[in-house]
């Protein structure tokens, strides 16, 4: 039995954040119903290519396990089915403009009024203060926000991070929220609004950098593939490739000189202590970068990773899904998909009493359920 068994999740979300949250709900079991507009559906059904079939990659990557409904909110029938729903779930999510469902008589004041245990998720832009009213966009939030302006090397310009990673932070946090309003309502019986911004979520995912920031009052600004306060902590140049070394602590530090044959550096006064490392950064990288040159990456790999110090490839998607340990963790499913023929999707990271969870639905093609929904049908 998984986790979210019996839970009845009500997604009128699209394109990633609320897609993403819904998804992690519908991996741990719960039935997911996706509420699509009957004829364009969720906007990334349509943002490619690739198309696997007449499915976009993009729409496949965050909607397994999942099943679908045409219905159209702004007609006076489909908004009777939706609220029919409503009083049969237990979640709703969505991330509408604020305000657009409290004017179709779905906001969660009219909402808690057919199903008083409703847990409803609003995913907005801003959260309260002076651009509450504005929408969010993933890209537009990792500006503002602060990401890019500590992403990429320091001679070059902003960068973002190669995945929506606002997106991603936000759903995740609606997920936990959800499943934390979830246990509450299991305690005490009564239902809650909850409220998760796109630009707020992102603030929190600057973690370090900004607590660094708030207490020191300065910006290191973009450090490449470096990290600003623990060093040797970045990718080298091997003879052939690019390696990434992780030293977290004086005694790594240690292991990393002798497996290279410089076991002095770690005496030298300038690196014997991660600050003093930091405050002498330059000189001991270079010193680093002048080893690294004279092997493959693979064979430091080896004699490093053998020392006990992290250390590993930059792999590009077609190395890692071809990494001995992707292919045998069971992480990456053959799936049969009723539009798109044989697939290969990533499943859940999350084991449970040892087994991963499972893909117990491919991705829905629009409209595919909306006669089960008809008649009163949850899975």
């Amino acid at each position: 039995m998984l986790p979210l068994e019996g839970v009845r999740v009500l997604d009128l979300s699209r394109v990633l954040a609320g897609p993403y949250a819904t998804m992690m709900l519908a991996d741990l079991g719960a039935d997911v119903l996706k509420v699509e507009h009957p004829e364009r559906g969720d906007d990334t059904r349509h943002w490619g290519p690739p198309f696997a079939g007449s499915e976009s990659a993009y729409f496949l990557s965050v909607n397994r396990n999942k099943r679908s409904a045409g219905i159209d909110l702004k007609d006076p029938e489909g908004l009777d089915r939706v609220k029919k729903l409503v009083s049969e779930a237990d979640v709703l999510i969505e991330n509408w403009r604020r305000g657009s469902l409290e004017k179709l008589g779905l906001g969660y004041d009219a909402l808690r009024k057919l199903n008083p245990g409703i847990v409803y998720c609003s995913i907005t832009g801003f959260g309260p203060g002076e651009d509450e009213e504005r929408p969010g966009y993933d890209f537009l939030v990792q500006a503002r926000g602060g990401i890019m302006g500590i992403t990429g090397f320091p001679d070059g310009e902003p960068t973002k991070v190669g995945i929506a990673a606002a997106d991603i932070v936000c759903g995740l946090q609606a997920a936990m929220a959800t499943l934390a309003a979830l246990y509450r309502r299991a305690e005490t019986g009564e239902g809650t609004r909850i409220e998760v911004p796109l630009f707020e979520s992102q603030l929190s995912w600057l973690a370090n950098r900004a607590q660094e920031y708030l207490v020191s009052g300065e910006d290191v600004g973009r450090l490449g593939n470096a990290h600003p306060s623990i060093v040797p902590y970045q990718t080298f140049d091997a003879s052939d490739k690019k390696i990434a070394l992780a030293v977290g602590n004086d005694t790594q530090f240690e292991n990393l000189c002798r497996a290279i044959g410089r076991p002095k550096l770690a005496e030298d006064e300038r690196f014997a202590k991660n600050p003093d490392r930091v405050a002498n950064r330059e000189v001991l990288i270079a010193i680093l970068q002048e080893e690294f040159s004279k092997k493959p990456a693979e064979e430091w790999a080896e004699e490093i990773r053998d020392a006990g110090v992290p250390i590993g490839p930059v792999n590009t998607l077609a190395d890692v899904f071809s990494d001995g340990h992707v292919l045998s963790s069971g992480i990456l499913r053959d799936i049969d998909h009723p539009a798109a023929g044989k697939i290969k999707l990533l499943a859940s990271p999350v084991l449970v009493n040892g087994e991963r969870l499972p893909i117990r639905h491919p991705p829905p093609t629009l409209d595919q359920h909306t006669n089960e929904v008809e008649n009163g049908e949850w899975l």
